[in-house]
């Protein structure tokens, strides 16, 4: 009893209780704990059960266990413990004499062709694990190169809004939460005298001047908010779940930055724009609204420029 179960025992327990403080307090350990402990665990059960052949079987277990790790100096260094596990084993006279001059060659070469048979496994699976990585890589490099595009495909390439196309499809889509119950609002913004900005100083200060209200734009819609360059130098505003006058205040407050920035490109000339508002009501069309604050913008053209015309403006 003592010798065949209780010595063993404790040994093998032992072994596991050293191997959890090992991973616990040095976890970069943790690889050599185990597999000592399973060295100790694998030779224990050998050495109490060396009339029964197949057990040897057992000191493969370790060396399986680390193809886990898929790194093949591992294998080879739990390879390396059951051969020092098999010499200590073999000091044994009791276990020394039950073997025969083959079973003494036969087990280290028993050990080597498992190893070796572990390191194929850890080769394949680390070709598998590469091709693997690849292969996530392309699928996000493909992702984001999708991502890019569709942005792309929606952004205006010089101001970063989006474009005519996806601001129709935004549109009709608030149209539809609008005619649910939610509050909407469709600004017109544009710049005054762009054409002679163009004619005078040349369509790069044109650009430079588009890029600068755009970012204006930006800066002082809310997250909600959807701005898009609608055409040329025209922009459109949806503002979402506000009062008329909250959005009214917010198309003044671009209007009159836009009024104030200095432009060193037009010789210190000030641009300004003109804004046509108007809210969502139930008896308009998604079209007729976008037609009356188009009215709205026009009115603030003619009637002198710089200025937010409103429906209310035009009773």
């Amino acid at each position: 009893m003592i010798h065949v179960l209780f010595l063993p025992t404790l040994a093998s327990a032992f072994a596991i209780l050293i191997a959890s403080w090992v991973e616990r307090r040095f976890s970069s350990f943790s690889f050599y704990s185990m597999s000592v402990a399973s060295t100790v665990i694998a030779w224990t059960i050998i050495r109490v059960n060396y009339d029964i052949r197949i057990i040897l079987a057992i000191c493969l277990l370790p060396i399986f266990a680390s193809v886990l790790f898929f790194n093949k100096k591992r294998v080879w260094t739990v390879c390396l413990m059951q051969m020092i596990g098999y010499v200590i084993v073999l000091c044994d006279p009791a276990y020394r004499l039950y073997l025969s001059s083959f079973d003494m060659v036969s087990i280290p070469a028993f050990l080597i062709v498992g190893t070796y048979v572990a390191q194929l496994i850890v080769t394949s699976g680390v070709e598998v694990l590469d091709d693997l990585q690849a292969s996530m890589l392309a699928k996000q490099d493909l992702i984001v190169r999708n991502a890019i595009m569709s942005k792309q495909s929606k952004t205006d390439g010089l101001t970063n809004l989006y474009n005519q196309s996806s601001f129709k499809d935004y549109y009709e889509k608030a149209f539809e939460y609008a005619n649910n119950g939610m509050s909407l609002h469709l600004a017109l913004i544009d710049i005054d005298n762009f054409k002679s900005i163009n004619d005078t100083y040349g369509h790069r200060v044109g650009d430079t001047i588009l890029e600068r209200v755009s970012l204006v734009i930006q800066e002082n819609i809310t997250s909600s908010d959807i701005a898009a360059r609608y055409g040329g130098e025209e922009f459109a505003l949806l503002m979402f779940e506000q009062p008329f006058e909250q959005a009214y205040a917010l198309v003044e407050q671009i209007r009159k930055k836009i009024a104030r920035l200095v432009h060193l490109e037009l010789e210190g000339q000030y641009i300004t724009v003109s804004v046509g508002l108007k809210s969502y009501s139930a008896h308009l069309s998604k079209d007729k609204l976008f037609e009356e604050v188009d009215a709205c913008l026009y009115a603030a053209k003619r009637t002198g420029k710089n200025k937010t015309m409103t429906s209310l403006d035009l009773v």
